[in-house]
């Protein structure tokens, strides 16, 4: 646990990495826009026939792919679990 005082010491970037490795079962397709953004990625654009699929490019040729959740917003547990994999694989967390 953090005290109170590490706490507002974190930045915005920081408290999502760390909402995230939690592993949340509310995390939302949007923070992972934010997140994601704060690594540089953007959401790439896709045809008509992508479907939900997504990719997230980082402009050095990296990109994360993720069904975008569908009706609801939040993201499910292996997804989240993917991205954490991903990320750490890369050395962003």
């Amino acid at each position: 646990m953090y005290t109170i005082l590490q706490v507002i010491g974190m930045s915005k970037k920081e408290k999502l990495i760390n909402r995230l490795i939690s592993r949340p079962s509310d995390f939302e397709f949007s923070e992972l826009i934010t997140l994601l953004g704060y690594f540089d990625y953007t959401v790439a654009k896709s045809g008509k026939t992508s479907g939900s699929k997504v990719t997230f490019e980082d402009g050095e040729g990296d990109y994360l792919r993720i069904h975008k959740p569908h009706p609801r917003k939040i993201l499910k547990h292996y997804q989240i679990d993917d991205i954490i994999t991903s990320l750490k694989e890369r050395g962003k967390i």
